[in-house]
C-alpha cells in the first residue's frame, strides 16, 4: 500500500515532542479499524480455533513450568523443533512474536538508510515499516492479471542501491500465486539484496520455496502460525535463512523475547500437527465452493485466489460493504488500492459463515 505524508495542516501541533522523528509522525497508524460482526472474514484469520484438546494440554505444559525464570534466549528450543518440522537447519531458523516482527527486524536489516523494494498493491506492513524507518521506498506496479511485474522489479534491481525485496507468495491482498520460474529469476538478479519471501498463506496454495531460499544464502522464507495454525492470538512466525543470514537477523531480536506460553502452545503445536492438513484441506474446498457460487453473479466478480481469502469486485465497494455488514457479515475493503477499484477481501470462513456470505452476495446488485 504506498502511503502519502500527511499534509502540513494534519502535521502535529508545534507543541509535539521534537524528539520524535519526523517518519513516524508523518506515517499513519496501521489501517485497521475493528468492527463488531457476527461473522467475521475481514483479517484471513483461520476460521477454528486451536482444537481444545490441544489448549488443554498446553496449559498443563504451561503450569508446569516455572514463571518466576526467564525463557530460552533466542526460543532454541523452538528453533529446534520447527527445524525437525521444515527439513531445515536450525541455526538457520528465527522465530519471533509474530511474522510482523519479522517484517520489522528485516527493515532494520536491510533497509534502514537503503532501499526497500516491493509491488504495489503489497502488505501494507512492508510500506509502513519502510517509511517508519526512513528507508527508500519504491514499488512497481503490479500487471493487470496481479502477476510479478518482473521486467520493472529487475531494472529496480539492477539500478538501485540494494537493500531489502519483500515478494509475497501467494500474494496479499490478490490471492495471486507466481510461477517459480519468475520468482527464481529475481533472485538470481538479486546480488547484494536481501531477498524476503513471504509464504504466510503457503499451506493453502500447496507451494513452497524453500528450495530456492537453498540455493540463495541472500533469500528467506517467511512464515507464520497464525493462519493455518489457528494461533493468530498466540502470535509467532518464524524465518528459514541459511545459517549466516539468520546469525544476522538474530542479533536484532530482543533476548528471551517469545515468552513461556508462547513456547508452551507451539510445542503442542507442533507435535500434533494433522490438524493443520484437515483444515487447510476444508479451506481450500470452501475456497472453490465460493468462487464457484459466485461464477454467474450479475454485478459482482469474484477474483482467482490461491489463499485463504479472495477478492470480490463490486460495482460500489462501499455500498457492498454496509450491505454485508447489515447481514452481521464484516469484509474488508481495498477498493483504495492501485488495480482493486470495487474490490472487498473476503476470508474464507467455516461452511456455515460461507452460506451466510454467498446468501448475502445473491442479494448485493
Amino acid at each position: 500500500m504506498t502511503r502519502t505524508p500527511l499534509a502540513p495542516q494534519d502535521a502535529p501541533p508545534l507543541d509535539a515532542p521534537t524528539g520524535i522523528r519526523r517518519a513516524v509522525r508523518d506515517v499513519p497508524a496501521y489501517p485497521f479499524t475493528p468492527t463488531d460482526a457476527a461473522i467475521k472474514l475481514d483479517q484471513n484469520e483461520n476460521p477454528y480455533d486451536f482444537p481444545e484438546r490441544l489448549k488443554a494440554l498446553a496449559v498443563t505444559r504451561l503450569m508446569e513450568r516455572p514463571w518466576n525464570r526467564y525463557p530460552d534466549l533466542h526460543a532454541d528450543e523452538l528453533r529446534r523443533r520447527i527445524a525437525a518440522l521444515e527439513d531445515w537447519d536450525e541455526h538457520g531458523v528465527v522465530v519471533t512474536p509474530g511474522s510482523n516482527v519479522l517484517i520489522k527486524l528485516l527493515t532494520e536489516l536491510a533497509g534502514i538508510g537503503q532501499t526497500v523494494l516491493t509491488v504495489n498493491p503489497t502488505f501494507s506492513v512492508y510500506t509502513l515499516e519502510a517509511q517508519l524507518l526512513g528507508a527508500n521506498l519504491v514499488q512497481v506496479a503490479l500487471n493487470d492479471d496481479f502477476s510479478l511485474p518482473v521486467a520493472g522489479l529487475l531494472t529496480e534491481l539492477r539500478t538501485r542501491p540494494p537493500g531489502v525485496l519483500y515478494i509475497t507468495q501467494p500474494h496479499a491482498p490478490t490471492g495471486h500465486l507466481d510461477a517459480q520460474a519468475d520468482v527464481q529469476t529475481l533472485l538470481e538478479a538479486a546480488h547484494g539484496w536481501v531477498v524476503v519471501l513471504d509464504e504466510a498463506y503457503h499451506q493453502y496454495s500447496h507451494s513452497d520455496f524453500r528450495s530456492l531460499v537453498q540455493a540463495h544464502p541472500n533469500a528467506l522464507s517467511l512464515r507464520t502460525f497464525s493462519k493455518a495454525w489457528s494461533l493468530a492470538g498466540v502470535r509467532a512466525g518464524y524465518a528459514l535463512a541459511a545459517p549466516e543470514l539468520a546469525a544476522n537477523i538474530q542479533k536484532l531480536v530482543s533476548a528471551f523475547t517469545m515468552n513461556a506460553l508462547t513456547q508452551a502452545v507451539l510445542e503442542v503445536a507442533l507435535e500434533h500437527p494433522t490438524y493443520v492438513h484437515e483444515r487447510v484441506t476444508e479451506a481450500v474446498a470452501e475456497r472453490g465452493r465460493m468462487l464457484d457460487a459466485l461464477r454467474d453473479h450479475p454485478t459482482c466478480m469474484a477474483l482467482p485466489s490461491q489463499a485463504n481469502f479472495f477478492l470480490l469486485r463490486t460495482p460500489d465497494a462501499d455500498a457492498a460493504y454496509r450491505h454485508f455488514l447489515s447481514r452481521g457479515i464484516v469484509v474488508r475493503r481495498q477498493d483504495r488500492l492501485h488495480l482493486l477499484a470495487g474490490c472487498l477481501r473476503v476470508a474464507v470462513g467455516t461452511p456455515a459463515e460461507n452460506d451466510a456470505f454467498l446468501a448475502a452476495a445473491a442479494d448485493l446488485r
